[in-house]
This record gives C-alpha cells, structure tokens and sequence, in this order.
C-alpha cells in the first residue's frame, strides 16, 4: 500500500510515497468451527492455513484435507477435513511450549552434511528473493532449500507466519521435508523449534538471534540451529557436526 509521508533528510522535509506492506485478520474455520484469528500478510493464505494446521498437529498431511476455501474477501479460510479424522469441537491452539508438547518432540537422526559456504550462498539467495521486505522493510521471510538451491520462499509481517506459509506450500505439494533445510530472518524460539521439529528438517539458519529455550531443545533433539548468519559469518549452537 503506498501512503503520503513526510521524510526529513538533513533537518529538510520533503513529501513523498511510501510503500507500507498490508496487515489482515485471517479466520481459520474447521468443519464450521473457528480454530484461530491469524493477523498476517494477505497473500499465500491457502498455504498459511495448510501450514498451521499442519504445525499445530491438527493434519498429518494434505491429504487430510477435504477442502479449502479463501473467501472472496481475503478474511476467512473454511477448511472441511476428512471424515476418519478424530474431530474436536474446540480445537485448544497453545503458543507456549508446554510439557506435553516437548514430550512429543522427535530427536533428528538425519546425518547430511552441508559445507558452511554453501549455506551462506543460500543465505545470500533466500534473502535476494526477498521483494516484499525490500520494498517495505515491514516483514519477515521463510524459505526451505535443498542442499543446492532455494525452492519455497514466502514472506509476511509475522515471522511465525512466514515459516507456515513455507511449511503449507511444502505440505500442499507433498515433498519430502526430511532432507530440506529451513532458513529465516526471524529471532528463533521455542515455538519455531517445534515447528520444525514437525517437518523434520535437520538444519534451520536464522539471520537472527535464538532463545536460550530454542538452544536447549535443539540440542536434545539433534536440529542443527544456525543464528547470526550474515555475510560469512554464522554461530552455530547445536548438531555441528553437520557443517563441514
């Protein structure tokens, strides 16, 4: 959305157009129930609702999903589920990590390696692709890769956001997450570990900083959590043995 403002640049204002990026409130509604009210980014909504489901341990895959509808207005996705799934009438979605959650965390017995200068190569490449945080600074971007190449990129004012869009569009085309790394601009916490736990990706490099809880559970389930990953410089905190 472009808005009038006025810049002062060296004590001088001066007006002109500024590029702001859009905000919503996407209502997610299962079997006619409401899950959740996401604010977010309005594009790539069909895969922001597949990924939170997904994430959320409510769908296994997409093949659980009867069907998906974004209504015309960009505020409602109704998904219908297959009949042989458990249904809940009030589905609890919890943003905090609790016990529970941690106990079904699976260890990453993944042993691929990847060389440091390639992730910065794909580092460079994720954030090349990029646009709507070039154009607005007002986001923040996901992407999954191969060892080789970026292939799913998606961007929106939550980082949370960003990385279930990237998620559902890999669960709506049916890839193998297992051998995929994840990549993000976003600070890393404990939710985005239990996020990645879900697709099983053994590597996840963040531009920014982690928690101590996203450090600590990364290293009991073996993910391999890279932060501060900027230029040719990176911290690892867990699983090194996987960068070479």
């Amino acid at each position: 959305m472009r808005v009038k403002i006025i810049r002062i640049d060296s004590c001088k204002k001066k007006n002109i157009d500024d590029i702001v990026t859009d905000e919503i409130p996407l209502t997610i509604h299962v079997d006619n129930n409401k899950l959740s009210t996401i604010i977010c980014s309005p594009d790539s909504l069909k895969e922001l609702s597949v990924g939170f489901l997904y994430t959320s341990g409510i769908i296994k895959s997409i093949d659980d999903i009867k069907s998906i509808t974004i209504n015309k207005n960009g505020r409602d996705s109704y998904i219908s589920l297959k009949r042989h799934l458990k249904r809940q009438k009030t589905p609890l979605i919890s943003t905090s990590p609790s016990n529970n959650k941690k106990n079904i965390l699976k260890i990453i017995f993944n042993g691929s390696r990847v060389a440091s200068n390639k992730i910065t190569e794909l580092m460079e490449a994720f954030q090349s692709r990029s646009s709507l945080f070039r154009s607005t600074g007002g986001v923040h971007s996901a992407a999954l890769s191969t060892h080789d190449k970026i292939i799913i990129v998606k961007e929106d004012i939550g980082r949370h956001n960003a990385l279930d869009k990237a998620i559902g569009e890999a669960v709506i085309r049916k890839l193998d997450t297992k051998n995929l790394m994840v990549f993000t601009t976003g600070r890393v916490s404990s939710e985005t570990i239990l996020k990645i736990n879900k697709i099983k990706s053994p590597f996840l490099i963040s531009k920014s900083a982690p928690t101590n809880q996203a450090v600590n559970i990364s290293r009991k389930i073996n993910l391999t959590l890279i932060g501060f990953a900027r230029d040719s410089r990176m911290n690892i905190y867990s699983a090194v043995e996987r960068i070479i």
